[in-house]
């Protein structure tokens, strides 16, 4: 990344892990910090609720985790947008200083109102860093290896997250819920930062050089087909991509409603795991290395999930990683023990990495590179919009029926939504698939009256 990329160059050597290593490992790195900043949360604030402010009902308890998808499903979708315009890296460091308010406001909370206020600041700060990261790690390695770029971003994040809370779990067992842990957020948001400022740099000129390719290699076996000339900016309104994610694309609404559910699902780790494992006589170090396994086991596992999706396409990891998370959540109610907790853990952790990163994969598979990092964002949008939804919906069960009524609810979403998968999603991997995406055939549902009318479209996906 660091090589400067004339207007209309396309030569294919720019793209790939290995031209790239140094920034690809940069954006790594910074997202294992994003991880971490999150996964310090995880642990030391469900605890925080009762012992710091007096909190018993679950449904308010879990409120910070609404609060936080909020915001971060809104953000995801302005930012993703606003990135294909005003680049990748700007949007990074931005991220990383709303992080700083965050950890402040929950040091000095005087009552849960300012937690919640804390975390809609974390939300913008996920939203924009990670985000950003993994569209980033795309843009670097093209279309051959979109699969595995994904994996090592969601992998790094996912270490990040249970070393971020182990972490958490050890400070707060030597000093208390505050202010260690969220010290430890500060020192790894600057750090964050400063490495986003310098080496890190922006790659959304290689997203560009990508659609030239494609726009060269269309013009070489169709000219009347290739669009555009190399460099025009033709790019959907955010309210039409947002309406062919969601409905006209079978596909695509396929894979937003099973990250909404998925979310479902990590909501139920982050705020509902520590709660029911307390009340079973865990100690706080034993929950969060419950928690850690499941971060650790999904995040290492998206390098392979990613890199065997390239070689099996998208559709058969995404519907048997959701449907192994809901039978990995029946087994906490149904066992006892720091043993069987711990292999549920770690089983709902390979689940997760079927299902994370190729979620985004495929929707980098149907998006064209011009409009690309505004498809992430709805995709996003959705996803994290169950970290709004769901704490609720199984908050207010727990609250009626118990805590073991959420996990049994969470089985059967994700069982419906892995039947969802595999009724509606066609294969989007470029190398299996037998459909061009559905905007190919009805560009209108992506450009309105250009298609087909007086403005120039990018070429096809190859």
């Amino acid at each position: 990344m660091g090589r400067t990329l004339k207007p209309g160059q396309a030569v294919l050597r720019i793209h790939g892990l290995r031209q790239n290593w140094f920034q690809f490992s940069l954006l790594a790195l910074l997202t294992m910090m994003v991880g971490a900043t999150i996964g310090v949360e995880r642990v030391a604030l469900p605890p925080l609720a009762q012992h710091a402010f007096g909190v018993t009902s679950v449904l308010y308890t879990v409120s910070f985790v609404s609060a936080f998808g909020v915001v971060k499903a809104i953000m995801n979708l302005v930012s993703g947008r606003l990135s294909d315009r005003r680049g990748r890296k700007l949007l990074l460091l931005a991220g990383w200083g709303f992080a700083v308010p965050y950890a402040v406001l929950i040091i000095f909370a005087q009552n849960w109102i300012w937690v919640l206020v804390a975390n809609m600041f974390l939300g913008v700060n996920q939203a924009l860093t990670w985000t950003m990261s993994v569209t980033a790690m795309i843009d670097l390695v093209g279309p051959v290896n979109r699969g595995l770029a994904v994996g090592i971003n969601e992998a790094a994040g996912y270490v990040g997250v249970g070393l971020g809370g182990f972490a958490a779990g050890l400070l707060v067992v030597s000093y208390g819920l505050r202010p260690a842990p969220y010290l430890l957020a500060l020192g790894i948001v600057g750090l964050g930062g400063a490495i986003t400022i310098w080496p890190t740099r922006e790659t959304l000129p290689f997203a560009r050089a990508e659609s030239e390719l494609r726009a060269a290699a269309v013009a070489t076996t169709s000219p009347a087909a290739a669009g555009p000339m190399p460099g025009a900016d033709v790019s959907p309104g955010l309210g039409r991509l947002a309406v062919y994610m969601s409905w006209h694309d079978r596909s695509m609404l396929a894979v937003c409603q099973g990250g909404f559910l998925n979310k479902f699902a990590d909501s139920l780790v982050i705020g509902f795991f520590p709660l029911y494992l307390l009340q079973r006589g865990l100690s706080l170090l034993q929950v969060g290395l419950v928690v850690g396994v499941y971060a650790w086991v999904w995040g290492l596992g998206q390098v392979a999930t990613g890199a065997l999706a390239d070689r099996v396409g998208r559709r058969l990891p995404i519907a048997s990683g959701i449907l192994t998370v809901g039978a990995a959540v029946a087994l906490i109610p149904i066992t006892s023990g720091l043993g069987p907790w711990l292999g549920a853990s770690a089983l709902m952790g390979v689940g997760m990495a079927l299902v994370y990163p190729n979620l985004i994969s495929a929707v980098g598979d149907v998006a064209h590179p011009a409009w690309r990092g505004g498809a992430l964002g709805v995709y996003r949008f959705w996803r994290d919009g169950g970290y709004a939804v769901g704490p609720l919906v199984l908050g207010g069960l727990a609250l009626a029926f118990g805590l073991v009524a959420a996990f049994w609810a969470m089985a059967f979403l994700m069982g419906l939504s892995g039947a969802i998968v595999i009724v509606l999603m066609r294969e989007t991997a470029p190398s299996r698939r037998r459909q061009d995406p559905a905007w190919q055939g009805h560009p209108e549902w992506i450009y309105g009256a250009a298609a087909g009318l007086s403005e120039p479209l990018p070429p096809p996906l190859g």
